[in-house]
């Protein structure tokens, strides 16, 4: 049925209403949450100890380092606030390929430490650290919306408790040395996982099996995540450098072109998070980023296609 003249305009006013409403909605809950991450981020440097160490290699190949091994790598609140910047710095690295997350001393992360979590035990300010927390490693995976986003895998040494199991998941992929456990303890705790880890372990194991290790508080030995699909590989103890071992095992993803290796993490990001539409938009993006660029142009020259 077509619209009196009257009633034409009047809905065109309130859809425009209705728009405005909501940009002004979404304006205001933004600066809300910027707003609730400098109060979490200024309550979080309260409580030193430990550090976030990043060292970006000419290799393209950064090593990221959980250094607290006083507590088995546990994150204080300042530890929280130094990942958030160390983040940062690797989504403005023009020349990086590859991310590998480790803990110091041969153990990986044991989750926060129990003096930071006692003085934000209240819910609104565990919200808030929950917050932070998710936006952080979801910026690490994705490394800021496609920014610059890199090959990252978790070398996992020792154990991997709470929130450092919820950090390997923040990974593309995860090696675990022969004597490694990886174990979401939240259960324990009388909590779930509040880092993004759930979420993210579903995607990586499946529901029935991420239900077996959050409800069951399930130990993660190297084969059964192997089993899993938790585990991308298994280092043997004793069998030369972790660490040297890793690199390798990541170079044969980053070899070549920075942009390239970027590019292709973006299209398998968005296909696995976006509609396809969506995906397909980026996908077509990346596509231009590279096409006649300086790798294809050569590999063309060298007629590398069937090599």
């Amino acid at each position: 049925m077509a619209l009196c003249s009257v009633g034409r305009p009047l809905l065109l006013n309130t859809r425009n209403s209705l728009g405005c409403f909501f940009k002004q909605k979404q304006t205001f809950c933004s600066k809300a949450n910027e707003s609730q991450e400098e109060e979490i981020r200024k309550k979080l440097q309260l409580f030193p100890g430990g550090s976030i160490d990043l060292q970006k290699q000419e290799s393209g190949i950064a090593v990221m380092t959980v250094n607290n091994p006083a507590r088995m790598n546990a994150f204080s609140g300042s530890m929280m606030t130094e990942l958030e910047e160390r983040v940062c710095e690797l989504e403005n690295w023009t020349e990086g390929k590859g991310l590998i997350v480790r803990g110091a001393a041969g153990t990986f992360c044991s989750g926060s430490d129990l003096n930071a979590v006692r003085a934000i035990s209240n819910p609104q300010d565990g919200m808030k650290m929950c917050m932070f927390m998710q936006k952080t490693l979801t910026r690490l995976l994705r490394l800021a919306c496609y920014r610059l986003p890199l090959i990252s895998v978790a070398l996992v040494e020792g154990k991997a408790l709470g929130g450092g199991a919820e950090l390997t998941t923040a990974c593309d992929f995860r090696l675990m040395t022969s004597d490694a456990v990886i174990q979401f303890v939240h259960k324990h705790m009388g909590l779930v996982p509040g880092w993004g880890g759930a979420a993210r372990l579903v995607r990586i194991v499946g529901s029935q099996n991420a239900l077996k290790l959050l409800a069951g508080v399930k130990k993660v030995d190297p084969d059964f995540g192997n089993e899993i699909g938790l585990a991308d590989g298994i280092l043997k103890v004793g069998e030369g450098d972790t660490l040297v071992n890793t690199e390798r095992w990541l170079s044969q993803f980053t070899k070549g072109s920075a942009p390239v290796i970027r590019a292709v993490k973006k299209v398998v990001l968005s296909g696995r998070e976006l509609a396809l539409d969506e995906a397909l938009t980026t996908e077509r993006h990346a596509f231009g980023t590279v096409w006649g660029g300086p790798a294809n142009l050569e590999a063309l020259a060298l007629k590398t296609k069937h090599k």
